[in-house]
C-alpha cells in the first residue's frame, strides 16, 4: 500500500463538518501548496467494510471519522493506457480523497443521494404548518429574515445560529397560510464583524427578480412556492439517451426575430420544433442559472437555484422541457460550477466578508479570484460548497427534469493555473503534478459519480481545452466521470483557416490530425463555428462520437453576436435569430438548412457517429482531397477551389456496390448537381488479401468516383439481397424500392408547433422533416 504526506505534516483528511470554533486552516488539501509530496511506504491497516469499487479499498474507522486506503495500486484507466501508471501515485492520492470524501458523507449525511437534496433543508421550505428558512452564513454575527411579508423589518424575525453556522428560522403558517406569500421579495441580512449590517439574496432562492424599467437596478430574490393548481405538472417521459448526441445549442433569450429578450415559451413553441425538424436529438441550453449581467452569455451566475427571469418563471422552464422530452429531444444545461460573480448585493459573493475559507463558499486571497474572468473560485474542499454544488445539480435534474449538463470552464477548475497563458503539449506532467487542483477533481468525481447513479441516461459533458488524460473515463476506474469532452480545438483550428490562410494552402493532413487528435477511449463532442457545409460536414463526419451546433448556424445565420451595451446604445438588433431568412424562399439560407438536416438525418440512419470505425486512407496534399470511411460510410472531399476529378480512386474495406447517400452539390442544397445519384460503383480487390502494403491506400478494395471542386459525398455499400428482396416485393405494385435515402429531390417541409405535439408521439424515427426521393439506381457504370 502507498500513502502520501508532505515532508513536513500528516496527508490530510478529508473535510469534515465542523464548527467555526475547531477549523482548521486550509494546509495540503488538493495539494494546492507548494509543500512537496513524497512517497512514503505504510503499514496496512485492517479495516471492518469495505467501499464497493473495482478495486480493492477497505473502509476504515478511526477517531469517529470515515477513511478509505488503497489496498492495490493497480487501476483499471491503465489497462487503458498503460503511460498513465508512471502517475499511480497521484492517481492513487485523488481516488483515496474520492473515497474518504464520500465515506464521509455516508457517515455523517447518510450519503450521497441525501446530501445532495439540500435544497429541501436550506433555503425557504413549507415543513408542515410551517415555513422554515436556512442559511449558512458562519462569519454571521446576527441575523434576521426580511421582505415583503414583514415590511422589510426583521426585528421580530431574528434568526439561530448553530455550531456549523448554519442560520434558521420557523415561522408558523397564519390561517392555515404560509407568513410568506407565493411571489413575495425576500433577503437574508445580517450583521457581520465590522459591524455592518448588510442584505442579500439568499443563496439557495429560486427565483430572482429585478425592475426592468430601472436601470441597473438590483435583483431581489422572490419566493417561489406556487399553489398546486398553478405548478407546472410534467406530461411526458424522458427520451431515451441517444447512441450519439446531436446537439442543438441554444440561448433562449436571444432566440427570437425580434430584438428583444425571448421567453421559455416563445423557444418552446417557435424553435424547439425546427430543432426537431433539422433531426437533432438533443438540445443544450445556456444561460439558464439567473445572471445579472445578461451579456456575460450565462457565465457570470449570480443565483445558482433561480431560473433566468427575463425569459420567464420556473414553471415556463418546466413546460420547455417537456416539450421537448415530447419531441423527442433530451435537454441538457449549460452548468457553470467552475466560478461566481463577483457582485455582492445580488450575488453569492455578497456572503464573502472577509472571513477565513473555510467559512466562506469560495477560497481567499489569490487563489479566490480568477483574474481573467474578474470572478470568484470556489473552495471545492468545503463541506458546504459541497453541499451547495452537488445539491444544485440534483435540483435541476429533479425538479426540471434536465437529461444532464455540460459542465463549463473545466479547465479552470482542474489546475490552479486555470489553463492561463498555458499551451498545452500532451506531456502528461502538465495535467498529473502540484498543479492540479485535486480538491476539484474530486467534486467532480463526486458529481459524476452521483448523477449517473440518480439518472443511468445522464449526459454529461466538459469543457476543457487541456485534454486531460481519463477526464471522460467512469470514476470507478480512476477517472473522473465525464461522458464526452467538447473538442475545443477544431473551431480554432477552422477559425485560423478561414482567416490565415488560402485554401490552396489548406493542409489535409493537418486538417486531419486536428479532427482525430483525441485520447482513445474517451468520447469527444465535435463543433466548429462555421458557414461551410464542407466544415460542417467533416467536423461532424470525422472530429468526434457527437456532434453540436449552435443555433443558426445551421442555415448561416449572418454577423457575430452583439449583447446590448452602452457601445451600442443597448441595441438588441444583433442578439437575435433571423428566423424569416430561412424561411424566405427566394433566398439561399435555405440550402444550407436543408443539408444540416440531411447530415443529421444520415446519422440517424447509418449511426456513424457512434461507431468505433473511423479509418483515414488518403489524406492527398496536391488534389487537396481527404478519404475516410466511418462507421459504414465512405466518405470523399474535395477542399480544392477548382479541380474536378473523374474517376478518383477511393479505398474501402467491403467488397460489392456502393451508391451515394448524400451529396452537398445536390440542387437541393444549392449545388449544381453534377454527381450522378443514379450510378452504382463497383468494387475492384486492391493486391493480396490481408496484406496491407499490396492494397490501395491499405485497403482492400477501391472504387471510381466524379469529385467536383468543394464538394463531400457520403457512399454506403448497397446489401444486394435485402435490396433485390425489396425489389421483388415492389414489383407487384409497379413501385421502386430501395434500401437507403437518396437526396436529389429533398423537399423541405415547413414544420408547425401542431405537427410537433403530434410527432413528438411517434418517436424518433417517424420525425425526419426531409422527404427524400427514392428512386431505382443499378447503372454499371464507375464514375
Amino acid at each position: 500500500m502507498l500513502c502520501l504526506t508532505s515532508s513536513s505534516a500528516a496527508a490530510p483528511a478529508p473535510l469534515l463538518p465542523r464548527s467555526p470554533a475547531d477549523r482548521a486552516g486550509p494546509g495540503i488539501a488538493g495539494a494546492g501548496s507548494n509543500v512537496r509530496l513524497s512517497v512514503v511506504s505504510a503499514a496496512r491497516r485492517p479495516g471492518p467494510g469495505k467501499v464497493k469499487t473495482k478495486f480493492s479499498v477497505p473502509a476504515t474507522l478511526q477517531q469517529n471519522k470515515t477513511m478509505a486506503t488503497v489496498e492495490e495500486d493497480h487501476l483499471p484507466i491503465y489497462d487503458v493506457d498503460p503511460k498513465l501508471e508512471e502517475f499511480k501515485d497521484h492517481f492513487n492520492y485523488r481516488m483515496k480523497r474520492y473515497l474518504d470524501q464520500k465515506c464521509l458523507i455516508e457517515k455523517h449525511e447518510g450519503g450521497l443521494e441525501k446530501f445532495s437534496q439540500g435544497y429541501l433543508k436550506f433555503g425557504i421550505n413549507t415543513v408542515g404548518d410551517a415555513t422554515v428558512y436556512r442559511e449558512w452564513a458562519p462569519a454571521a454575527l446576527e441575523a434576521q429574515l426580511i421582505g415583503e411579508f414583514n415590511n422589510w423589518n426583521g426585528a421580530k424575525h431574528n434568526m439561530e445560529k448553530d455550531k456549523f453556522g448554519i442560520w434558521s428560522i420557523k415561522i408558523s403558517h397564519v390561517d392555515g397560510k404560509p407568513a410568506i406569500p407565493h411571489n413575495s421579495k425576500v433577503k437574508f441580512r445580517f450583521r457581520h464583524a465590522g459591524g455592518a449590517w448588510v442584505d442579500r439574496i439568499p443563496a439557495w432562492i429560486r427565483y430572482a427578480t429585478f425592475d426592468s424599467t430601472k436601470f441597473g437596478a438590483p435583483y431581489d430574490g422572490v419566493h417561489w412556492d406556487p399553489p398546486s393548481c398553478e405548478r407546472y405538472v410534467f406530461k411526458h417521459p424522458r427520451p431515451p439517451k441517444p447512441d450519439a448526441p446531436r446537439i442543438y445549442e441554444a440561448h433562449v433569450g436571444m432566440s427570437g426575430e425580434k430584438p428583444q429578450v425571448s421567453t421559455y415559451r416563445e423557444f418552446a413553441d417557435n424553435v424547439l420544433p425546427r430543432i426537431r425538424a433539422n433531426n437533432y436529438n438533443t438540445v443544450q441550453l445556456m444561460a439558464i442559472m439567473e445572471h445579472s449581467y445578461y451579456a456575460s452569455f450565462g457565465y457570470h451566475v449570480t443565483n445558482f437555484f433561480a431560473v433566468s427571469s427575463r425569459s420567464g418563471t420556473p414553471e415556463d422552464l418546466k413546460y420547455l422541457v417537456d416539450k421537448a422530452h415530447s419531441l423527442g429531444l433530451q435537454v441538457l444545461m449549460d452548468v457553470v460550477h467552475s466560478h461566481a460573480s463577483n457582485n455582492i448585493t445580488d450575488g453569492l459573493n455578497g456572503y464573502d466578508v472577509g472571513q477565513d475559507t473555510q467559512e466562506s463558499y469560495f477560497h481567499t486571497g489569490d487563489r479566490g479570484y480568477h483574474k481573467l474572468w474578474d470572478s470568484r473560485l470556489f473552495n471545492y474542499a468545503n463541506w458546504e460548497v459541497l453541499r451547495f454544488l452537488l445539491s444544485n445539480l440534483r435540483y435541476w435534474m429533479d425538479e426540471f427534469m434536465f437529461d444532464g449538463f455540460r459542465f463549463d470552464g473545466v479547465t479552470s477548475m482542474l489546475y490552479h493555473h486555470h489553463g492561463i497563458n498555458m499551451a498545452f503539449t500532451g506531456n502528461y506532467k502538465e495535467y498529473f503534478s502540484l498543479d492540479t487542483d485535486v480538491d476539484a477533481v474530486v467534486y467532480m468525481m463526486l458529481a459524476n459519480h452521483l448523477m449517473h447513479k440518480l439518472l443511468p441516461e445522464a449526459t454529461v459533458i466538459a469543457e476543457d481545452v487541456s485534454g486531460m488524460p481519463v477526464l471522460c473515463r467512469p470514476v470507478d476506474e480512476g477517472g473522473v466521470g465525464f461522458d464526452f469532452r467538447l473538442a475545443m480545438a477544431i473551431p480554432d483550428r477552422w477559425i485560423d483557416y478561414l482567416k490565415n490562410k488560402e485554401d490552396r494552402k489548406w493542409s489535409m493532413c493537418e486538417i486531419v490530425q486536428t479532427l482525430t487528435n483525441r485520447r482513445y477511449t474517451e468520447k469527444c463532442i465535435a463543433y466548429a463555428e462555421s458557414h461551410d457545409q464542407l466544415i460542417h460536414f467533416i467536423t461532424m463526419a470525422l472530429g468526434g462520437d457527437g456532434y453540436l451546433n449552435f443555433m443558426g448556424n445551421e442555415f448561416g445565420h449572418p454577423e457575430w453576436i452583439d449583447f446590448p451595451r452602452e457601445g451600442n446604445d443597448w441595441s438588441y438588433d444583433k442578439c437575435r435569430r433571423q428566423w424569416s431568412l430561412v424561411d424566405t424562399d427566394h433566398l439561399r439560407y435555405k440550402y444550407m438548412n436543408a443539408f444540416d438536416q440531411a447530415i443529421n438525418a444520415l446519422d440517424e440512419k447509418f449511426s456513424f457517429l457512434s461507431s468505433s470505425k473511423q479509418i483515414v486512407s488518403d489524406m492527398n496534399e496536391e488534389e487537396k482531397v481527404i478519404v475516410f470511411e466511418r462507421g459504414d460510410l465512405v466518405f470523399v472531399f474535395n477542399f480544392h477551389p477548382n479541380k474536378t476529378y473523374k474517376g478518383y480512386k477511393v479505398g474501402c474495406d467491403l467488397p460489392g456496390k456502393y451508391r451515394v447517400a448524400l451529396d452537398s452539390d445536390a440542387l437541393v442544397f444549392g449545388g449544381h448537381g453534377r454527381v450522378g445519384h443514379h450510378v452504382d460503383h463497383f468494387t475492384s480487390p486492391e493486391g493480396v488479401p490481408g496484406v496491407p502494403e499490396t492494397n490501395f491506400n491499405n485497403r482492400p478494395n477501391s472504387f471510381k468516383v466524379l469529385s467536383p471542386p468543394r464538394t463531400c459525398v457520403a457512399y454506403y455499400r448497397v446489401d444486394e439481397n435485402y435490396d433485390e428482396l425489396k425489389r421483388r416485393e415492389a414489383a407487384p405494385s409497379g413501385n421502386i424500392a430501395v434500401e437507403y435515402i437518396d437526396v436529389d429531390a429533398t423537399e423541405v417541409k415547413r414544420h408547425t408547433a401542431k405537427e410537433s405535439d403530434d410527432s413528438g408521439k411517434k418517436g424518433m424515427k417517424s420525425q425526419s422533416r426531409l422527404a427524400f426521393s427514392l428512386k431505382s439506381t443499378h447503372s454499371d457504370s464507375g464514375v
